[in-house]
């Protein structure tokens, strides 16, 4: 229902306590009335009986809660990351708050948002893992497809419900309100639909500061206008200056961790300037705040005070009275209005089992219950009650009526309960079946029904000082006596005894008793706190008298004037039929509006006028006297049927003792001021005619007239009375025709009106339930598709950088690439392809294949074939300039691995290419050399052949492709194997790089025996840290083998 008592309920008792949890961490709303959503309002309701909130504890007096920093709370939604950036770029990184972000995120993807955000401050910026305890100058970021609450510093996680109007930022906010209270700092920036206005409401009420985004500055206006039109919000800025705001704010006495102190602290008590800031109060609302409990109304000034900078009440003071709309503010501060339909569900369960069934008995079908409700605010609670007893009714099958009395000091509460217009976010508080039987849905809000709306009367009413309503069956009284002082508590009980029945029954709030006033209650459910009334009475007076006057004696009891009711600042209905009344010779006169209520009285009415017993009435049909009831009814509905002058003449009415005789006449009187008609009925006296006195001389008289007039006289008296009943039948079948006339059309134009309404509305109500569930569905689905759109922009702006990059590489490389797609047409190329390839920026798009390029090579059919291949192709080709360049050709390949196209690159090799022409020719006049030489060997470090001369192979029967590469000892098959020639390389390759004219004497097999004279060098080859060993061989002429020549033999 509206906000409970709750704040001091869960202070001092464990169910209240157990309760205020399971409003956190329920994560559905599927089972349960009040779906799970902490909505923690707590509203002070004044000797009126408002439900203002007032924070109940700002601090629990312990250390612990005395260093809490404040943590602030962020709502976004489509267009929320632009909002969000500015905010954080304008934050230092020790504010001493912590910052919890809420975005609507599509719940089926993966968010980017932490990522992007850490970018644009420097405090440390997570996405919240369940748990997670908050940290001064931190961000946290609420992960996709999760319900987030705070509880004891820590940030519960929920899986997201999955009915329609998710509201992840209402039921954050409403759970930051209840863990921090004055501490709470709330935050609506750019975003759709209406998510965030009832937990800025929470936080508002708790004690906490409350800001939206300027609608001008945002992308998407739907939340912030949302916001401010609930009327909870106290700045509205852009996202930069809200920044600066905070910054401003976090060092406040009231907020700021180490500086915090109680309100109690900061302001001096009531007898001081306090009570200055209660005649302010008093003389421009009518309200005495000073019966209010002193710690709950300085909260209220406490927290204005932060709003503007002021840390000295006497300071504040000034402000107000240099400036009357903070008076107002505060007023409007103190009287808060944050409730809530059906809260506490089992209270209204009680009802339906203790009272409703008692109240019931003895009472006749057409004997209407009577239900008042102090302080309804904004009417959520006397709704609900109408809801529960129609509810009720349904199992009984009675058909009882019910009358639900209304009333709240707070006129702009009373005129947003009037209307029965509540906001989507309802659907947090009120069941599906509720909302199709009791609701009808009218422009994204919800619209009470027609039949509970005609149960509930509101008007403007203090309890303290207005007589009360009588006979009364149930009070509901929920929530406002913990605000209350001792004084006024001692004033309001008395009140509320008088107005119930001798049945009757009080309901309170979960915190509240009836404390000293046991002889007037008697409790019935301690649980619920419904008490009945006792028969006795201890005597108690109740004081209905007229009071609070303001200063200067003031009466605050003046009507206000209503909508639609004449404005008398343009036309003064009291001149205008004094004009009239004058230029009549003053006879007697009333005024009447164009229900015949009457407005004003002129002259002597006792002839005319004779009110009819019963409840007192100024129908001008239920003052006038029963006799003269037909003739004036008659010429009234003349006047306004044919809005001209209507008369009657000659009209008699006995009056002390005497007939006057009167002419009846009424004149309508018109402005062009106001709509509403008026009339002015004439009593203007004719003559005086004498009655027959009473008693003996007046019956011997009248028997003497009759002597006289005889016969004749009689006749003629009768032939009057015969002519008078006549004029007065003609009136009336006349009154009666025109009324049946009037009654025939009337219905007439009803029934069809009716039936095409009926039609029209079923109709409507069809479409509408329709119309309304794919908004539903579409309104959330584009909240999420915005989101992404959010994060897609980002990702192209990374995209966006990541060409940059590319095309500043490719303007970088000094290679000609050139990048096809599937088709072969030109995708990118580099600076220096323009050259090799004959391309200009045009070209892009084109297919290679119309590009004469400036080399020579078959570029359709190469790309065609890397494109049917994942494999790459390379090719030496040339330009027309002779120049040489490596051509390659590679797939173009996608993330998938599908080839997408084809990517061209020239590599310059014609210097390689120069070289290589340079070795070959080097390497054919080597060969010519050895050719022509005597036998020759070469042999690398590991001694095996690398070249041999052609006198070589012959001398010695080999052959040259069996010769190079194999080991010098194993050459013809181990015939230089030689113990003397291993000696000669030896020396060669360790000691002397020269040794000329060594002799070897061998047996080589087929060549025969030979006497060879070797010369050996090693060339070093430094750059390789190698070297080569030479042998040059030449034949001597054999001569036996004398021992001499054994000592040659190899």
């Amino acid at each position: 229902m509206r906000d409970s008592s709750q704040k001091k309920s869960a202070k001092t008792s464990p169910s209240a306590k157990n309760r205020r949890s399971a409003h956190v961490t329920r994560p559905s709303r599927r089972k349960a009335e009040n779906k799970g959503v902490p909505a923690k309002g707590r509203r002070l309701r004044g000797t009126g009986g408002s439900r203002s909130v007032a924070h109940a504890n700002l601090v629990s007096g312990g250390g612990k809660r005395d260093e809490m920093f404040p943590i602030v709370g962020v709502g976004a939604s489509a267009g929320g990351l632009e909002a969000l950036t500015l905010l954080l770029r304008a934050l230092p990184a020790d504010t001493g708050m912590g910052f919890v972000i809420v975005q609507h995120l599509d719940p089926k993807h993966e968010s980017m948002l932490t990522e992007i955000l850490s970018a644009a401050t420097t405090m440390p910026t997570m996405e919240v893992k369940d748990g997670m305890r908050v940290e001064a100058d931190h961000v946290y970021v609420i992960p996709p497809n999760t319900n987030m609450a705070l509880m004891h510093g820590r940030l519960n996680l929920m899986p997201r419900p999955e009915f329609v109007g998710h509201l992840p930022i209402d039921y954050f906010l409403r759970s930051l309100a209840d863990d921090l209270e004055g501490r709470a700092i709330g935050v609506i920036l750019s975003g759709t639909a209406s998510d965030g206005a009832q937990g800025l409401a929470a936080i508002k009420a708790g004690g906490g500061i409350t800001l939206a985004q300027d609608p001008k500055t945002a992308k998407y206006d739907g939340m912030p206008r949302s916001a401010i039109a609930s009327g909870v919000v106290d700045l509205i800025l852009s996202p930069e200056e809200i920044a600066h705001e905070l910054i401003k704010i976090g060092r406040h006495p009231y907020v700021a961790p180490g500086l915090f102190k109680r309100a109690e602290e900061l302001l001096p008590g009531p007898e001081d300037a306090l009570s200055k800031v209660f005649v302010l109060l008093r003389d421009t609302h009518a309200v005495d705040f000073s019966d209010y409990k002193p710690s709950t109304i300085k909260r209220r000034i406490m927290r204005r005070m932060v709003l503007h900078k002021i840390d000295r009440l006497g300071e504040y003071i000034k402000y107000l009275q240099r400036n009357p709309a903070e008076v107002n503010s505060l007023y409007q501060d103190i009287l808060i209005t944050v409730t809530s339909f059906f809260r506490d569900p089992h209270t209204f369960e009680a009802l339906n089992q203790r009272v409703f069934p008692e109240v019931l008995k003895h009472r006749g079908p057409d004997s209407a219950i009577r239900v008042w409700v102090p302080g309804c605010a904004t009417g959520e609670e006397p709704y609900s009650v109408a809801m529960a007893w129609l509810e009720f009714l349904d199992e009984t099958a009675s058909g009882t009526p019910l009358q639900i009395f209304a009333t709240d000091i707070s006129d702009r509460s009373i005129e947003r309960a009037r209307s029965g217009a509540y906001p989507e976010s309802i659907r947090a508080d009120v069941s599906a079946e509720r909302l199709r039987r009791f609701f009808v849905n009218v422009d994204g809000s919800y619209q009470i029904s027609k039949t509970i709306r005609d149960m509930c009367v509101f008007a403007r009413h203090n309890v303290a000082r207005d007589a009360p309503f009588s006979k009364i069956d149930l009070v509901c009284f929920r929530n406002v006596l913990i605000y209350m002082g001792p004084m006024l508590q001692k004033k309001v009980m008395p009140i509320l005894h008088y107005a119930l029945n001798r049945s009757g029954f009080l309901m309170l709030g979960n915190s509240e008793t009836i404390g000293s006033f046991a002889d007037l209650f008697s409790l019935v459910d301690g649980k619920h706190k419904i008490y009945a009334k006792k028969e006795a009475f201890s005597g108690t007076g109740v004081d209905f008298a007229a009071r609070d006057h303001g200063a200067g004696g003031k009466d605050f009891r003046k009507p206000v004037r209503k909508p639609g009711e004449p404005d008398w600042g343009h036309f003064d209905l009291q001149k205008e039929t004094e004009r009239i009344v004058l230029g009549r010779y003053a006879p007697a006169a009333v005024t009447i509006n164009e229900n015949l209520d009457i407005l004003q009285f002129r002259g002597h009415m006792s002839p005319y006028f004779e009110p009819m017993p019963g409840v007192a009435s100024l129908n001008l049909l239920k003052m006038i006297r029963g006799d003269l009831l037909l003739e004036v009814r008659t010429a009234v509905h003349e006047a306004k049927k044919k809005d001209a002058n209507a008369r009657r003449t000659n009209l008699q009415v006995p009056y002390d003792g005497q007939t006057k005789t009167f002419n009846l006449e009424v004149i309508p009187i018109r402005s062009p001021f106001v709509k509403e008609r008026f009339f002015l009925v004439l009593f203007e006296e004719a003559t005086l005619l004498a009655t027959p006195p009473t008693g003996p001389a007046g019956h011997y008289k009248a028997e003497t007239d009759k002597a006289e007039t005889g016969a004749g006289s009689k006749r003629r008296n009768l032939e009057k009375e015969i002519a008078r009943l006549g004029r007065e039948l003609e009136a009336i079948q006349a009154y009666l025709h025109a009324t049946i006339e009037d009654h025939e059309a009337t219905n007439e134009e009803l029934r069809a009106a009716n039936e095409e309404i009926t039609s029209s509305n079923e109709e409507l109500q069809s479409t509408n339930e329709e119309l309304e569930t794919a908004k539903e569905e579409l309104q959330s689905t584009n909240e999420e598709l915005n989101t992404v759109n959010e994060e897609l922009q980002n990702r192209n702006l990374a995209l966006n950088r990541l060409n940059n990059d590319l095309r500043n590489l490719l303007t970088g490389l000094n290679m000609p690439i050139v990048v096809l797609g599937q088709d072969l047409c030109i995708r990118r190329f580099t600076a220096s392809a323009e050259r090799a390839f004959n391309l200009i920026p045009s070209d892009v798009g084109r297919p290679i294949t119309d590009i004469k390029p400036n080399i020579d090579a078959d570029l359709e059919r190469l790309a065609l074939e890397v494109a049917d291949s994942p494999g790459a192709i390379e090719r030496e080709v040339q330009d027309r300039q002779g120049l040489w360049y490596s051509m390659r050709i590679r797939p173009y390949l996608t993330d998938d691995n599908k080839v997408d196209g084809a990517v061209m690159s020239l590599v310059d090799i014609d210097a390689l290419k120069s070289s290589r022409q340079e070795l070959r020719e080097c390497r054919d006049f080597i060969d010519t050399m050895l050719a022509a030489a005597a036998p020759l060997v070469a042999l690398d470090a590991e001694l095996r052949v690398r070249a041999t001369s052609r006198s070589f192979c012959q001398a010695f029967r080999l052959k040259p492709e069996e010769s190079v590469g194999c080991p010098i000892y194993e050459l013809g098959g181990g015939k230089w194997n030689m113990p003397k020639l291993k000696k000669l390389i030896s020396a060669v390759t360790r000691d002397d790089p020269l040794v000329r004219d060594f002799e070897i004497l061998h047996d080589f097999g087929e060549p025969g025996r030979k006497r060879l004279l070797m010369d050996a060098q090693r060339v070093d080859d430094e750059g390789r840290h190698t070297h080569f060993v030479f042998l040059n061989i030449r034949e001597i002429a054999a001569k036996g083998t004398p021992p001499e020549e054994q000592a040659c033999a190899g």
